[in-house]
């Protein structure tokens, strides 16, 4: 745990006291809740599902109730305009869950924030985080990745060439890369999610290189490569029954079908180790 001293698992809801948990529900896999993350989560007084930022498999979804007791969902709007649960916070205990670890996201260190001018107790119970399953279970060394990359959709005529551009910046320096896939095609964080699939993704990729061919008149040599021919490790539905992970080229990858949740690994040069491990991920 992280955050203000918290109350020992013994804790009734009468022992809890107000303020607001941030809790890690894990990737996906209501299983995989901590023990802490469980027993706080059926304590509190209110219960928030966060909606945008990640998403739980359907199933699982059903089944929370049922595992920590009712709950209400929360969009992105009434996340970062806390109002609501910050009032509540004063006064009773409220669970902020959210899936995979909850302070990856700046809306959250923003709540943080937020407590503490309020003087509302805060307290974090961290939950395992998708981003390093997918390292993990890529079979690439781990020290190895450089920064991190959120593809996003397009918006309108808007297309940001930034992803690439990080993507590229890790490959000429010998960094693979995680790239996560966007949940929300309209950017406002209010509907339901809608998890971007391979083929938009790559989709995005190839159009970013023509914008930046465009702009700058020539491409540098590592975005020379056909996109289809770059290599990717297609990892979907981390840690949920449905989970597949896939080694292949990108061409070969946008064409997969089924699953929910999606991210890309990008390598750079692998060494031998590593091109083994992208060997036994490929589909036989």
């Amino acid at each position: 745990m992280t955050g203000t001293r918290a109350p020992r698992f013994t804790m009734t809801e009468e022992d809890l006291g107000a303020g607001l948990w941030l809790i890690g529900l894990g990737p996906g896999d209501l299983g995989q809740m901590t023990r802490g993350a469980l027993v706080l989560s059926q304590a509190c007084n209110y219960r928030f599902l966060e909606g945008y930022t990640a998403v739980l498999p359907i199933e699982e979804e059903n089944a929370l109730e049922g595992l920590v007791g009712p709950w209400e969902r929360l969009m992105r709007d009434e996340v970062e305009t806390p109002e609501k649960i910050l009032d509540l916070a004063q006064h009773s205990s409220v669970a902020l869950l959210v899936v995979g670890d909850p302070m990856q996201a700046t809306t959250h260190i923003d709540l943080e924030e937020r407590c503490a001018e309020l003087n509302i107790p805060f307290k974090v119970i961290p939950g395992l985080s998708a981003t390093s399953l997918a390292i993990s279970l890529s079979g690439l060394q781990s020290y190895r990745f450089g920064r991190q990359v959120t593809l996003t959709y397009s918006y309108g005529d808007y297309l940001p060439t930034s992803p690439l551009e990080l993507i590229d910046k890790n490959y000429n320096n010998n960094l693979h890369t995680l790239m996560l896939l966007d949940l929300d095609p309209t950017g406002m964080g209010i509907e339901k999610p809608k998890p971007m699939t391979p083929k938009v993704a790559v989709e995005l990729l190839q159009r970013m290189i023509e914008k930046i061919s465009e702009r700058d008149g020539s491409l540098k040599p590592s975005l020379q490569i056909p996109i289809d021919d770059w290599d990717g490790i297609l990892l979907s539905d981390i840690s949920t029954n449905q989970q597949r992970i896939e080694a292949g080229n990108l061409g070969k990858l946008s064409n997969y079908q089924g699953g929910n949740i999606h991210s890309f690994i990008l390598p750079a040069k692998m060494t031998d180790e590593e091109k083994k491990a992208f060997t036994r991920r490929m589909r036989k």
